[in-house]
């Protein structure tokens, strides 16, 4: 075994550098073997700091427990994060089964510190001397965050119902990279290979040159390959005319770990039951209750509150919405077998490839127009070009950053000054190694690291379109959007300016951390925004105006049908975790009657979304899946302000950037809210930008 002085993580934080650019990780020089001995030093390094905390013989303080806790598993805490983002990204199968060794022990430290009574009355006691303290706001945030991490871990409990959370954890700790692994393998499992060129009727070519490039890459010469990957599985059943192969891709998505070698369904029961046996021990009711203690909506009553005020409005609107669809299915289907097959109904698999014609009728256009327009080179230019109108910035290309793998591309950040703001990572396109959707993360934080505030690394990664021998990536509409969102996670990591990692950036209430992202996607819906860099990828000619102006008016159609869509999946979120799991013996059967009311659809036999659900089964939206909606509310007032002012007005751009985005979680952020719009946000702004309130015309 390797000495951890052979260890580039180890070597790395005992010199205090990597000794690379803005001391950014050296992917090239991390091997597999690295990872699980710089855990265990990093665990030894930090245990040993926290017994010089506890041996100390001055009266306990902000400067002799809380800010020494604050750095006290760095080298730990590194090699989780560049662990855990390639588990995500970039993982082999060797990487992934060491999940089973890394995770157990990671939690298990957790546990340790978290339920450490001498640890715990130092952090009590400094917490009680809080009134006479001189702190900044920040400092008081982080003490009263570090006392109620330790109360909500543990730390109050008698030693046998310590020692039953700690059992909890460490079995928690293994679910969720299972959960995820399970996901990723059975979305790899499955191919639909057409052999017919009259199978593709209705696809545009560039979605069957890339079938043609995927069955190329999977030793399928001649034949076109569709997998359940977003750029291939949206798309195909956007376009498909092929009824029966709609239906095919449709059910294997969202049948998805649910039966099978890759079936999540135990790993549901048992994390819903291990949560809720936790938060029972901690006192609470169930885990929605815990949870919500730490989130601006504060107890599940009022999240049921919020979700039933929007399915008021959203519900009558999806129906209307569905229905006007099936009315134009049935009125322009020509093939009697199929309308006959419509029946009194549409399926979930008729609506994308109806839905799609429908707007192309009533607006004059389909999605795929929009494709030679968004070009990827363009739009990445244009979401630099936003950020550097709205908050001075410059995005330079690396080229001298190691990187984790060949699509992956690296910048650096500075502001108007020439500041050094961070390290920028873009990661694009889909591969086996990477599981679905989008998302931010960062390889290092901006605060106190080493003795040094530092600024941070931050990365965003996603699954888009491919290039194609004949044609560079060309997004589609929905993947512009998709890229400004997880680019406002970034600048929210990014610009972040406080002492203290554990409050930077994106360290916010979970129904907060959505704002930053969700205000982006606004600049797409604008002129102003997509003049940026809407430019045909062959003759540079700008988006038409005409084309711009379709965008806008198409901007409300189905508002109805995907705000109850969202509902449904906050619904079926909050129905898992604030029900005693006692009473749940059958996954699907739970979640049929628990989306009753927010679903258009009955469930399928063999369907079900809580097995492929890994937002709140993998990730940290565990009864925080309203968080979209409850973000929305808070992006749709803040748009506002900055069309009143205009999109771009520098004067509310600063205001954002002072009050949210350099902020992270220094302060509640209801607060940081009412500094920056001067109020509490408008409960009736989403309704209103949506065409739901009572009266608006759809």
């Amino acid at each position: 075994m390797q000495t951890p002085t052979q260890n580039p993580f180890v070597e790395a934080f005992s010199a205090g550098t990597w000794n690379t650019p803005d001391d950014s990780i050296p992917f090239a020089r991390i091997q597999l073997q690295h990872y699980l001995p710089a855990l265990e030093e990093g665990i030894n390094q930090a245990r040993a700091n926290l017994q010089e905390i506890k041996a100390n013989s001055a009266p306990p303080s902000f400067a002799n427990t809380i800010l020494p806790l604050e750095q006290c598993a760095e080298l730990m805490e590194a090699t989780s994060s560049v662990y855990f983002n390639l588990f995500s990204a970039e993982a082999s199968a060797e990487l992934q089964a060491l999940a089973k060794e890394i995770s157990p022990k990671a939690a298990a430290f957790a546990s340790e510190l978290n339920l450490d009574a001498d640890l715990f009355q130092r952090v009590k006691a400094v917490m009680e001397q809080l009134p006479t303290l001189s702190l900044t706001v920040e400092q008081k945030m982080l003490l009263e965050k570090t006392y109620r991490s330790f109360a909500r871990n543990g730390a109050l409990l008698n030693p046998s119902a310590k020692e039953k959370l700690r059992q909890i954890d460490q079995e928690l700790s293994l679910l969720s990279p299972q959960f995820s692994e399970n996901i990723l393998k059975a979305t790899n499992s499955f191919e639909l290979v057409l052999q017919n060129r009259a199978d593709l009727a209705g696809l545009p070519d560039s979605v069957i040159e890339a079938a043609a490039l995927e069955a190329q890459n999977r030793k399928k010469p001649g034949q076109w390959v569709f997998t359940l990957q977003a750029p291939s599985y949206i798309p195909f059943l956007q376009y498909s005319a092929r009824r029966d192969l709609r239906q095919q891709l449709w059910r294997a998505f969202n049948s998805r770990a649910y039966a099978g070698e890759f079936s999540n369904q135990t790993g549901v029961l048992k994390a819903v039951q291990l949560r809720h046996s936790r938060a029972k021990l901690l006192g609470f009711q169930n885990h929605a209750e815990l949870t919500l203690t730490e989130r601006m909506a504060e107890t599940p009553e009022r999240v049921r509150e919020f979700l039933h005020r929007l399915l008021t409005a959203s519900r009558p609107a999806a129906e209307r919405d569905l229905q006007e669809v099936h009315t134009f299915a049935l009125q322009t289907e020509s093939d009697p077998q199929l309308k006959q097959a419509l029946g009194s109904r549409l399926q979930p698999w008729d609506v994308p490839y109806y839905s799609e014609k429908l707007k192309e009728k009533k607006y004059s256009f389909n999605e795929e127009e929009l494709r030679p327009y968004f070009r990827l080179e363009n739009v990445v230019t244009g979401v630099f070009a936003c950020a550097q109108k709205l908050y001075g910035l410059k995005f330079n290309k690396r080229t001298d950053v190691a990187k984790y793998h060949p699509d992956v591309e690296t910048y650096e950040v500075r502001d108007e000054s020439n500041e050094y703001i961070g390290l920028f990572y873009t990661d694009f396109f889909p591969r086996e190694t990477k599981k679905d959707g989008a998302w931010m993360t960062a390889f290092r934080d901006q605060g106190l690291l080493l003795g040094k505030t530092r600024r941070p690394h931050v990365s965003i990664v996603c699954n888009f379109t491919k290039p194609t021998p004949t044609k560079p990536s060309l997004l589609s509409y929905n993947e512009v959007t998709t890229l400004f969102h997880e680019f406002g996670h970034a600048l929210h990591g990014l610009l972040s300016k406080v002492n203290y990692r554990s409050l930077s950036g994106t360290s916010v209430y979970w129904d907060f951390v959505e704002l930053p992202s969700q205000i982006m996607e606004n600049w797409v819906r604008e002129k102003e925004g997509l003049d940026l860099f809407a430019k045909h990828y062959e003759t540079g000619a700008q988006i038409p105006a005409d084309l711009v102006e379709k965008i806008r008016r198409s901007q409300l159609f189905q508002a109805g049908y995907y705000s109850l869509r969202q509902i449904n999946f906050a619904t079926l979120d909050l129905a898992w975790y604030s029900t005693d799991p006692a009473t749940v013996t059958d996954v699907r059967a739970f979640e049929e009657k628990a989306t009753e009311h927010t679903r258009l659809f009955p469930i399928l036999d063999g369907v079900c979304t809580s097995t492929s659900f890994s937002h709140i089964f993998a990730g940290g939206y565990a009864a925080g899946y309203y968080s979209y909606k409850w973000a929305e509310v808070l992006d749709a007032d803040a748009f506002e302000y900055f069309k009143e002012k205009g999109i771009f007005n520098r004067e509310v751009a600063q205001r954002f950037l002072d009050n949210i985005l350099s902020k992270g979680g220094t302060e509640h952020p209801l607060e940081l809210y009412r500094k920056f719009r001067g109020r509490d946000p408008d409960p009736d702004a989403l309704l209103r930008r949506d065409g739901l309130l009572t009266g608006s015309v759809n």
